[in-house]
């Protein structure tokens, strides 16, 4: 097993890991827009799930995996009206290898977060 980190302070604050790659799997927690490098959050929502797509992506090439071998993702928005104009950042990312997919309408712990992704991906046969 393989404990993959961020850098995120969260991580420590909460006592999680960005992912664990286990077997042939890597497990990314929930994932928001925050830039790690900066510890900055866009306003928009588009900008948010790009970002979070982005930390997930360095997650999983860290596990030795990539969005393209995403099985699962859960999108989770406070608001529902925030899906929508997010749907082309998705079907960009995974439109060509599509995986299993679920929406969940619930509050995330700061006001600021407007999306939180969360997947798993096949790791790369070596």
């Amino acid at each position: 097993m393989k404990r993959i980190s961020s850098g995120s302070t969260f991580e420590q604050e909460i006592g999680y890991c960005r992912a664990v790659a286990d077997g042939d799997y890597v497990h990314v927690s929930g994932t928001t827009g925050y830039n790690y490098d900066t510890m900055t959050l866009p306003e928009d929502v588009v900008a948010q799930a790009e970002q979070a797509l982005t930390n997930i992506e360095d997650a999983l090439t860290k596990a030795g995996s990539d969005l393209s071998r995403v099985i699962r993702v859960r999108y989770i928005f406070p608001n529902r009206t925030d899906f929508p104009p997010c749907k082309p950042v998705f079907a960009r990312v995974f439109a060509s290898h599509p995986p299993a997919a679920t929406l969940i309408v619930a509050d995330l712990l700061d006001p600021a977060m407007k999306v939180e992704i969360e997947v798993t991906a096949k790791q790369r046969a070596d």
